[in-house]
């Protein structure tokens, strides 16, 4: 093992985003990436998957095959995993809910097919928890006062003593950095492990990395996307208000 490392060659080493197709665009070359690529891989994956589906439950029948099985077990799930989270608000926020999360589990599942997850690009763990930051200050301006949320951002001092306003706006900023740091954090890292082992140890890197797949892009990989999720709900919830 020691020897092979010694042996190999760095220049293998390979966990970087890399332009494919340059485009020219208000007189600036802007490269089309490795991460763009991914994206839209994944992306007709869930399109050709969404269409397959709904032209399948146009024929649904009463006794459901294999296929229509799979497509009922992914809705009640995630169905019941907003409910839980969201209780009467879960209905609105189903759909973008089941979106991300099935979005986020493909591209964190995309390195058992050679490719480099688009969440270890931290452009799109950002634009992702950029759109969960929009939701919640949308929602927290519909169904909260602007009494209310002046009182909630003064707490927990009074609202004539706003000490903790600053305090308090800090951590709603860093609520879409936390959130796009940690997905993307923990898929880059493993990643980059990958990476590492498959360039330096290439000449003994057969068959047992498969144990390590399964560990980064299966198990790492669905809880980063639940945490992602789970997190994404707490945050709407609390800004829509009771969720009882």
């Amino acid at each position: 093992m020691n020897q092979a490392i010694l042996l190999s060659d760095t220049s293998n080493v390979d966990f970087m985003i890399h332009g494919i197709i340059p485009v020219e665009f208000l007189g600036q070359t802007v490269w089309i990436t490795t991460s763009h690529a991914c994206i839209l891989i994944v992306m007709m994956i869930m399109i050709v998957f969404a269409i397959i589906a709904n032209r399948k439950l146009k024929k649904a029948t009463d006794v459901p095959d294999g296929f229509q099985n799979i497509i009922e077990l992914i809705v009640e799930l995630l169905q019941g995993m907003v409910q839980g989270s969201m209780g009467k608000w879960a209905p609105g926020f189903v759909n973008y809910i089941g979106t991300i999360f099935i979005f986020i589990l493909i591209s964190n599942l995309s390195g058992l097919l050679g490719l480099r997850p688009p969440t270890a690009d931290y452009g799109t763990t950002l634009c992702l928890a950029l759109i969960t930051f929009s939701l919640i200050h949308i929602n927290t301006f519909k169904h909260q006062s602007l009494k209310q949320i002046w009182i909630d951002k003064c707490s927990p001092l009074p609202p004539w003593l706003p000490i903790w306003l600053p305090i308090n706006l800090i951590s709603d900023i860093a609520v879409p950095i936390s959130l796009s740091l940690r997905l993307f954090a923990n898929v880059l890292s493993g990643t980059v492990i990958m990476a590492l082992i498959y360039g330096l140890l290439q000449i003994v890197a057969i068959g047992w990395p498969g144990v390590l797949h399964v560990y980064f892009d299966v198990f790492s990989g669905a809880i980063q996307t639940y945490v992602f999720c789970m997190l994404t709900m707490t945050y709407i919830a609390n800004a829509c208000g009771d969720t009882e």
